[in-house]
């Protein structure tokens, strides 16, 4: 039976308390990839509760002392990567940068954001992880700008095989509070869902691109 730790559950009972995730097995939301989905997931809402932004900023820092040691760079991936990461890095003292979907198309044409600190120990913050594509996009580019990217560290993640094949693929380590086993741990011990309902929900994490097809 899976076991959660406390961080994992206490993240999962916040994002649940503030409806920062939503589960709806018979009302299934439409992703933006097309993906028919039980689960929504919003963790910029967050920010909107003071004692909730504060756990997350901590343990999220004491993540990044704990599984990567000294850093000398705090990396947010746009958009809300972004204040995720800047609230990371005034909590540990460091420099902040963040990384664009694409680069300006006027100005300087950034695509990082910063002030570029080439040769920085760096570590990535995320609010989600999916697919992990977005996220290793944002890892490429820190690479080619010279960063030593340490891996990165994000609120919550849905455990997809593929994120974690990707992952691995780019050789890049990545930990998260709190994640989708964890969460359906909680939600049914505390009658968010249906007994019935997590059977439905176990199956979408298995194939996400089919389900509800």
């Amino acid at each position: 039976m899976f076991n959660y730790t406390e961080t994992e559950q206490q993240v999962a009972e916040f994002l649940l308390q503030i409806k920062a995730i939503k589960l709806q097995p018979n009302n299934p939301f439409t992703w933006a990839s097309g993906w028919r989905s039980p689960i929504y997931c919003d963790n910029r809402i967050t920010l909107s509760h003071p004692s909730i932004r504060t756990y997350i900023r901590q343990k999220l820092s004491a993540l990044i002392q704990e599984e990567f040691g000294a850093v000398g760079c705090i990396a947010g991936v746009a958009t809300a990567g972004i204040p995720q990461g800047a609230l990371v890095a005034q909590e540990l003292g460091l420099p902040f940068v963040y990384v664009r979907a694409k680069a300006k198309e006027h100005g300087r044409g950034n695509l990082i954001e910063g002030d570029v600190l080439t040769g920085k120990r760096v570590v990535v913050i995320e609010d989600l992880i999916s697919t992990g594509k977005s996220s290793l996009q944002a890892v490429e580019a820190l690479r080619e700008a010279e960063y030593d990217v340490a891996g990165l560290a994000a609120i919550f993640s849905y455990g997809f095989d593929v994120a974690t094949e990707n992952f691995k693929e780019a050789r890049c380590p990545f930990f998260t509070l709190s994640n989708y086993s964890a969460l359906l741990k909680y939600a049914e011990e505390h009658q968010y869902i249906l007994p019935a309902d997590v059977e439905v929900l176990k199956q979408w994490r298995t194939s996400p691109d089919t389900w509800g097809q």
